[in-house]
């Protein structure tokens, strides 16, 4: 694999522009074709630091047009396909973006997968496809009960990406990542959202008692777990990813004002979100049979996260109009 020619979509949103920055440092070798639409979420700043890199190429395009794939993918070993939309609030009020991005875009890439008989396919998905649990971890094996627009074409892509081993011998992967956070996140977001909005004073939206538990993952974690998953996973099969960071989110929020030094007061609780999952949580017996395990420290990377916000407002700033 010293000169893999590999396609990923999505590359200028977080975790895939945190993905190609890991993977151009580790495998500089591999040659990198990033396919993106360019949506709100997608920021060309991301990966400004190596545009003019001699195996870093660009191509504006649509995972979902048949077009846009079909000339990304003619000469490529691989895929890894991070394109979508992710943001559960918004797929509540337009679903049909989210139908048409997760579920039709990833058909197309997988039909030119086959078409181009490439020699790994990799669909990045959630853990939100499996629903709420109230007690123990999700296993890959168990059913998918998606709450929400966004989870449920999640699980539908997953459903068809595995389809298109079961049927074609398409060789697919599946990785399902917990709550990812960390640099370059789009400001409508938890983590990002809050930080901005406490620093101006401004009162911070916590859904229903704020008691929702979700598992964090620093992002880079997660790119080291996804490049594991790609270089020595079984195609087929389906990984979890995540650190055992269990919070709720008024835990996350509170930390937040605490390193902010801001008063607990800013925090407004408010109508909760429909369909929205109480706890999440996966377990990781099967990525760390792999040889994986998280090397980051939730606090810190916590600590490092705000004071990269907080140090780089011209990045954040015009995107606040969109979020």
């Amino acid at each position: 694999m010293n000169h893999l020619r590999l396609l990923i979509t999505g590359g200028l949103g977080f975790i895939g522009s945190n993905f190609i920055r890991c993977l151009i440092k580790k495998h500089p070798s591999y040659y990198i074709t990033n396919l993106d639409a360019l949506t709100y979420a997608g920021n060309p700043v991301n990966l400004k630091n190596i545009e003019d890199h001699p195996n870093y190429t660009f191509i504006k395009g649509d995972i979902a047009n048949e077009n846009d794939v079909k000339e990304a993918m003619k000469e490529v070993d691989a895929v890894v396909n991070f394109a979508a939309e992710t943001h559960v609030d918004r797929s509540i009020t337009h679903p049909e973006n989210f139908v048409r991005t997760n579920f039709t875009g990833t058909y197309v890439l997988l039909e030119y997968a086959r078409k181009y008989d490439v020699e790994r396919f990799l669909q990045i998905s959630s853990d939100e496809v499996y629903g709420s649990i109230e007690n123990g971890s999700f296993k890959e094996t168990d059913a998918l009960t998606p709450s929400s627009p966004y989870s449920a074409s999640k699980a539908g892509a997953d459903l068809l990406a595995k389809a298109y081993y079961d049927t074609y011998g398409l060789p697919v992967l599946i990785t399902r990542s917990s709550n990812n956070f960390g640099p370059y996140q789009f400001p409508e977001k938890l983590v990002p959202l809050f930080t901005i909005k406490a620093l101006s004073n401004q009162p911070l939206p916590l859904y229903g008692d704020g008691l929702n538990v979700r598992d964090w993952i620093y992002v880079k974690d997660n790119c080291t777990a996804i490049s594991m998953v790609f270089q020595k996973g079984k195609v087929g099969e389906i990984y979890n990813i995540a650190a055992g960071n269990e919070k709720t989110n008024l835990e996350v929020t509170r930390f937040i004002l605490k390193e902010l030094g801001k008063p607990e007061s800013l925090i407004h609780y408010v109508k909760d979100r429909p369909g929205h999952d109480r706890r999440y949580s996966l377990d990781t017996t099967k990525i760390r049979s792999l040889g994986w395990k998280p090397a980051h420290n939730f606090e810190e990377e916590m600590r490092k996260t705000i004071a990269w916000y907080l140090q780089n407002e011209w990045w954040w700033k015009p995107l606040m109009k969109q979020s």
